[in-house]
């Protein structure tokens, strides 16, 4: 059996090192529309991230010195940035490399794996299946930022699939982590893919029904967009106060970015 998502998170990161492949020390330190972060910042996160769930497999107690600092400094100073910064000592052109190769050094591994084996996380364990899906979350969600500063349109496909899915299944997370009640049944979605395919969730529609393109869901879920800025048809006060607050990501409460504050900027997409 393949974990086909630990493939899709390496073809994610493919993608993502095709458009930052050709940046010099100027183009990584290009801010982006994402609470300020350079597009070496981008990089630094996920580098750091990548590396944290390797060592989920291969050194738990060292996983849970780097994890459990980088969450410590998140809840104490709002940031981990200066967790990450210390840990992963490659900038620039040297941290994309290093990076790419992690990931590509990654992939086989964990296509190799059981998908269905624990592993510890900074929150509850995760299977190995969840972990993949998660590293490939965060290389689309982050992704985005750099396509947007950078002035390219992401060619989308259907293994984002896998961030709809994660946008599915963390609807009462998103609910509970912004204190609220989870309602009783999910809103009726309804969600074009990129191949043309539809894809179908939730309830019977009593709920209210959310129905657009998968991608322009997954930023809402991924806070990569907010939901004023796509073209998704939302109705139902549950299917609307969902996707105000949707969250598919752990840690605390984020709300999503302001409507027109991310978007493509005019170049070359």
């Amino acid at each position: 059996m393949v974990l086909t998502q630990a493939e899709d998170f390496g073809a994610e990161s493919e993608a993502l090192y095709d458009v930052v492949r050709g940046l010099d020390d100027a183009g990584f330190r290009q801010v982006t529309q994402f609470k300020g972060w350079t597009i070496e910042d981008v990089l630094l996160h996920l580098h750091f991230w990548n590396k944290a769930v390797d060592l989920s497999v291969e050194n738990v107690d060292e996983f849970q010195r780097r994890a459990g600092g980088a969450v410590t400094a998140l809840v104490e100073v709002g940031t981990m940035r200066n967790v990450e910064d210390s840990t992963i000592s490659e900038r620039g052109e040297a941290l994309r490399e290093a990076w790419i190769s992690q990931v590509r050094e990654m992939v086989p591994r964990w296509a190799a794996m059981d998908p269905k084996a624990r592993l510890p996380w900074v929150g509850p364990s995760m299977s190995a299946r969840s972990s993949m899906t998660a590293r490939q979350m965060e290389t689309w969600a982050h992704g985005m930022e750099v396509f947007d500063i950078l002035g390219v349109s992401r060619v989308e496909v259907d293994r984002v699939r896998n961030v709809v899915m994660l946008g599915v299944n963390t609807f009462g997370w998103s609910h509970q982590v912004h204190g609220l009640d989870v309602p009783e049944v999910m809103p009726w979605l309804e969600l074009t893919a990129p191949s043309g395919e539809v894809w179908s969730f939730g309830g019977d529609g009593t709920a209210g029904q959310i129905i657009g393109k998968a991608e322009e869901f997954a930023a809402v879920v991924t806070q990569a967009r907010a939901v004023a800025d796509t073209g998704l048809q939302v109705s139902g006060v549950v299917a609307e106060t969902w996707m105000a607050y949707a969250q598919c990501f752990a840690g605390p409460p984020n709300m999503p970015p302001r409507p027109g504050s991310r978007g493509v900027k005019s170049g070359k997409g």
